[in-house]
């Protein structure tokens, strides 16, 4: 191989692995546990010999979470606890370690029935590490005990850190979860909708931002609110179009928000013209969505009281080109009878 190929190769190649990252893997892999232990404890020192630093961070935070993770797996729980919750004294500058330590203990404590204790280190992952992504499941966990407690109280939790952790990465799984509580447990469909709206203007990255939508949407038809379905429906689909240009993104909601605009338009609005458009673009748009079907036997209905049977006729003709093995399709043929 010539000089310079050679050097390129040592470029490109992977670090070798820490001797002691191995031989501890090796050994749990191995089943010796205390071996295991030892060989994460001698890692913890050796990591912080290797360069570059970012190497050094990433060798200490898997030998630092190796340790309790194997006292979790044998099932040495209180070990394994007080070990993950001292890691973030010990961790440096590594807030991902710190938040992933502190977010286990967390779940292990309540599971230990260490309650307070637990939600006391999910707390602090929530209000320490707000930009770690640990930082959602910490949240999801405290919301999906909170609520079953005292809902009222968890609400008021939340909107008090709305203000501090504005600019942080959990703001948005904080205004979401206000929606979901106000949306059940507090029974205030406008305030959720109010939050739900807020996502996709504040926070127009949010992974949350196209749930958001559509719950809205719900919240709007459960309110009467026609026309701002049908707004909150359109907001969603126009992502189809971004996501298209882009390759990257198509939201679960999508073919779903394609057919409740259609009935929503044609049933509380009586757009029939744009119901129907809105029933022939989801086969089109979604060509696998399982809704295809469903669109098409709605598409027929809207024909029909649009006074249109060879339309509904030919929406039926491609019901049956499509799926003809739906569960729609007695009813399809039997409200047009005379299609030829």
């Amino acid at each position: 191989m010539r000089p310079w190929a050679l050097a390129l190769f040592a470029a490109c190649s992977a670090p070798a692995t820490l001797p002691d990252l191995a031989r501890a893997e090796a050994l749990e892999n191995a089943g010796d546990v205390d071996g295991a232990i030892a060989a994460y404890k001698a890692a913890q020192v050796s990591c912080m010999q290797l360069q570059p630093a970012r190497r050094a961070k990433q060798a200490c935070g898997q030998a630092l979470l190796g340790e309790p993770e194997e006292l979790e797996h044998a099932d040495r729980t209180d070990a394994a606890i007080a070990a993950y919750l001292a890691i973030p004294a010990r961790a440096g500058d590594d807030a991902t370690t710190a938040a992933t330590a502190e977010y286990r203990a967390g779940e292990l404590l309540v599971r230990a029935g260490k309650t307070k204790d637990g939600w006391t280190a999910l707390w602090k992952v929530v209000t320490s590490y707000p930009d770690e992504p640990v930082a959602a499941d910490a949240l999801s966990s405290i919301v999906a005990d909170g609520r079953t407690r005292d809902a009222k109280a968890l609400a008021e939790q939340l909107n008090n850190l709305l203000t501090p952790l504005a600019e942080t990465q959990i703001a948005d799984n904080l205004v979401y979860s206000l929606a979901d509580l106000d949306a059940h447990e507090l029974g205030n469909p406008e305030a959720a909708r109010s939050y739900y709206d807020r996502i996709p203007v504040d926070y127009p990255d949010s992974g949350l931002r196209d749930d958001a939508r559509w719950y809205g949407a719900q919240l709007s038809e459960q309110l009467g609110d026609w026309p701002g379905a049908v707004k909150r429906l359109q907001g969603l689909l126009a992502t189809r179009e971004v996501s298209y240009g882009t390759g990257s993104y198509f939201s679960v909601w999508l073919d779903d928000a394609q057919l409740e605009l259609g009935k929503v338009l044609r049933d509380h609005l009586h757009d029939l013209p744009a119901a129907a458009q809105a029933f022939r673009q989801l086969p089109k748009d979604y060509p696998a969505s399982t809704l295809r079907d469903d669109a098409l036997y709605e598409l027929e209905i809207t024909l029909l009281a649009a006074n249109d049977p060879a339309g509904a006729c030919k929406a039926l003709r491609d019901l049956e080109k499509l799926e003809p093995d739906s569960k729609y399709m007695t009813d399809a043929k039997a409200k047009v009878r005379d299609c030829k």
